[in-house]
């Protein structure tokens, strides 16, 4: 027989009723939703079904929440009704309760992750009502009356007197220790409780409250066959008509799996913080990239175009090349926040992850050294997963480093691949797991390993246990943002003195493979005249386009502003081959100004860029499969290869 609390949940928005089903269901296990749509599937459940709770939306066409208040009200008034609704409005909130709501709940998720626990406290507050209530009648209806009532209900209770032997229990007492009546009646107490220590505490509780009419206390009690569980006790003094206490009337309840449930919404409370601490600083990075990547853009390339004009043997050169190799750093640093903020802009393809790391082994064996042996195991029959090809690239050059890191001299590193599965059984058991096929990525090293305190805390950004000048700790954070990126996620196994294994689990994606073309050592290509329109309203940027493209042997027509732009080509007597624009400016952004010039020149093709994240692109229409986009900072080689491919298409 199934102990899992009933819900019954009217809502006529689909998902929000899913949203409410999987934070009751899938997170706590605890609960039996039951869904209805309207009036008629509602009532029609609530006659044929018993449900412990009741949660409705306030506003539901043809039948707002008030009214189910009444027909709950109407069926049975002990069954506690929970408004879960999308309108924060204090005087919602006020009319439902005067109408009888036990709360009100807001459809936001961290209002929606406490609802588990505003359950239960509304099913107990309205038990506990009624166990008051009761109390109190006890004493006054007739012994039938009084012994009806005492069998039928669900909790414990236990009558003692003054000397705590037991005179009086119900069925319910029975069922939950496990005690025939005959055997527990005129026996003390203390046989119920864990151990004397707790008998003794609640005997200095029944003292401590005597000038009250009853108290609630917790105990852990023991039952016939040895199990102890937390018990909470509602005490109540008996008393004869001269105010004498005559004896103690205690009703029980097994709080075991409130207290788990409990336990787990901390748990995810501390989720939740952490998450939004992370959200933070992902914010963060998203706002800094756009001015970031602009002023990297200029560094970088005006770097790039001094490099060329210096003696490469002069003094001077070496010290260019200093400035892009921390030009590039910097970039690096900027593409590590942004991939843990799941803002990287991707382009995403389906590959046979065996293939993609197989080609990555030798590089990783130059960044790791001779003294750690790289050990391959790839996986049979994976299946193939979608994802940018350069993110993989991040994930193993950062993992292999943590690894190379932890090693003292010689040791391991173990590369792995495997095709895994997980039911909805096992997800249930494990905090983290998804439901599923994926594709297992899995790097171990026999390192130093870290203990629990670094693991908490190991993929929040700039957390590092290395010298300072020796990383940034945005390595696993990288590795973590890439991952929730694509919908996958990580767990991490280690101990003090015996290595750590990080495992990534990649959704498996059906469709076929395609092929990466790896990055080659050809001449940078050059233009043939063609005609380009650059726009961007970044001064120093369009200039510094304007140099690259010139030095490429193209004809370059330059605008700081859409309009500007616009203009130029209504002006323009020949044909314009391509735009390449920045995609967020003032007045109009790149891909309005593109479709604006279509207009004027049908062939144009066009090349978006942009320093914002992918979030920001995407919301202006520009990451459509099928355009062309180039992120800041780029190199002239970047700019020369993407405008040769797109005017040769």
């Amino acid at each position: 027989m199934s102990n899992k609390i009933r819900i019954l949940y009217i809502d006529d928005y689909e998902l929000d009723r899913e949203l409410v089903k999987d934070a009751l269901e899938k997170e706590h296990m605890g609960f039996k939703v039951t869904e209805a749509s309207n009036r008629q599937e509602f009532e029609a459940l609530l006659k044929t079904s018993e449900f412990d709770a009741v949660l409705s939306d306030f506003n539901i066409a043809g039948f707002e929440g008030l009214q189910v208040l009444e027909a709950v009200r109407a069926h049975n008034p002990k069954i506690p009704v929970i408004i879960v609704t999308g309108t924060g409005s204090e005087e919602i909130a006020v009319k439902a309760m005067q109408q009888g709501a036990s709360d009100y709940v807001i459809k936001r998720p961290k209002h929606i992750l406490k609802l588990p626990q505003t359950i239960l406290a509304a099913i107990e507050k309205k038990t506990l009502r009624e166990q008051r209530k009761l109390a109190k009648e006890m004493l006054q209806y007739s012994e039938k009356q009084y012994r009806s009532l005492f069998n039928s209900i669900r909790d414990a209770i236990l009558v003692v007197d003054t000397n705590r032997q037991i005179i009086d229990c119900n069925p319910a007492f029975i069922d939950l220790f496990g005690y025939s009546k005959k055997k527990i009646l005129g026996k003390q107490t203390i046989i119920i409780y864990e151990n004397k220590e707790e008998f003794r505490r609640m005997g200095s509780a029944i003292k401590d409250h005597m000038g009250d009419p009853g108290f609630l206390y917790p105990v852990r009690y023991q039952k016939e066959n040895g199990s102890v569980f937390l018990g909470e006790t509602n005490v109540f003094y008996m008393r004869d008509d001269e105010d004498t206490i005559v004896g103690f009337i205690g009703l029980i309840r097994d709080i075991t799996e409130r207290k788990r449930v409990e336990k787990e919404h901390e748990k995810l409370q501390e989720k939740l913080q952490q998450a939004q601490k992370m959200e933070s600083v992902g914010r963060l990075a998203g706002g800094v990239a756009h001015d970031y990547n602009n002023a990297l853009t200029t560094i970088m390339g005006y770097t790039e175009l001094a490099l060329m004009d210096a003696d490469p043997k002069g003094p001077l050169h070496d010290d260019l090349n200093q400035i892009l190799k921390a030009g590039r750093r910097a970039t690096d640093i900027t593409r590590q926040l942004l991939a843990f903020a799941r803002k990287q802009t991707i382009a995403p393809v389906v590959l046979d992850l065996n293939e993609t790391v197989e080609s990555m082994l030798k590089m990783l064996r130059r960044l790791i050294g001779e003294d750690i042996d790289l050990v391959w195991m790839p996986g049979k029959d994976l299946g193939n997963v979608k994802m940018d090809p350069s993110q993989i690239d991040q994930i193993l050059a950062n993992l292999c480093v943590n690894a190379r890191d932890a090693i003292e001299g010689v040791g391991k590193i173990t590369i792995e691949m495997k095709k895994i599965f997980f039911d909805e059984d096992y997800c249930a058991d494990h905090t983290g797991f998804i439901p599923g096929e994926f594709v297992l990525l899995a790097v171990s090293d026999n390192g130093c390993g870290m203990d629990k305190e670094i693991l908490n805390n190991i993929f929040e950004p700039f957390f590092t246990t290395k010298p300072v000048d020796k990383g940034t700790g945005l390595g696993l954070s990288t590795v973590f943002g890439i991952v929730k990126q694509n919908n996958g996620f990580i767990n991490v196994y280690s101990e003090p003195g015996k290595g750590t294994s990080i495992k990534i689990y990649l959704p498996q994606h059906e469709d076929e493979t395609v092929e990466i073309l790896k990055e080659n050592t050809a001449k940078i290509p050059q233009g043939q005249g063609e005609t380009i329109l650059m726009v961007e309203d970044d001064l120093s940027i369009l200039k510094l386009a304007e140099k690259m493209l010139k030095g490429l042997n193209y004809t370059v027509l330059i605008a700081g502003t859409p309009k500007g732009g616009i203009r130029l080509a209504k002006d323009h007597t020949g044909e314009i081959h391509l735009l390449v624009t920045d995609v967020i400016m003032p007045e109009m952004n790149g891909l309005e100004l593109s479709k604006q010039l279509k207009l004027l020149y049908p062939d144009l093709k066009c090349i978006f860029m942009s320093g914002y994240t992918a979030n920001a692109i995407a919301h202006h229409g520009v990451l459509d499969e099928g355009v062309h986009f180039v992120q800041k900072p780029f190199a002239k080689k970047d700019l020369a290869s993407i405008v040769r491919k797109v005017l040769e298409e």
